[in-house]
């Protein structure tokens, strides 16, 4: 797996001060997408150790309220097969701090509405997260004052919550 950019200190993408990782690779497209350059699976550097251990880092300070995982798409299954050990690595390490997770593909019924996504991975993926936003970006529903999301078709789900009750609870509304 490849990732596209690391933003050490975020505040866009999730509450609080964040670190940001956007890996590389998206089969979506969407229109007007405000990082295409990251569609391309090999875009970027390998996630390797050095990677790994420069988010572990970056995460640590106590200011830092967690990671967000954007792209590309994360839920593309080959980055959820690169992303699983290390969101596992980030729950063992520093279990304080919170993860949330954009996604163009869909939440439904504990796994992805897409089949295409689906892999061995998602399902325990999906479980280490604290928040979802997914849908696809689309242009005709664009709203620049909606919190955390391009358009309003997208939704920003809880998913502890969400996993708990078995039914989508969304996080903001």
């Amino acid at each position: 797996m490849n990732y596209a950019e690391l933003k050490k200190t975020d505040i866009a993408n999730g509450e609080g001060v964040r670190v940001s990782l956007f890996v590389s690779g998206c089969t979506r497209h969407c229109k007007n997408c405000f990082n295409s350059i990251a569609w391309d699976f090999s875009y970027g550097k390998p996630f390797g150790e050095a990677a790994q251990r420069e988010v572990m880092e970056a995460l640590s300070p106590y200011y830092i309220r967690g990671l967000s995982l954007l792209g590309g798409d994360p839920f593309e299954p080959a980055n959820q097969r690169g992303l699983l050990p290390f969101l596992k690595r980030v729950r063992k390490e520093l279990p304080a701090k919170d993860i949330w997770c954009y996604t163009g593909y869909t939440f439904q019924d504990g796994m992805l509405k897409e089949p295409q996504a689906n892999c061995e991975a998602t399902r325990e993926l999906i479980s280490l997260l604290d928040v979802l936003v997914d849908g696809p970006f689309i242009e005709e529903y664009k709203d620049i004052r909606l919190k955390f999301r391009g358009s309003s078709n997208q939704r920003v789900i809880d998913v502890k919550k969400t996993l708990a009750s078995g039914e989508v609870v969304l996080y903001l509304k």
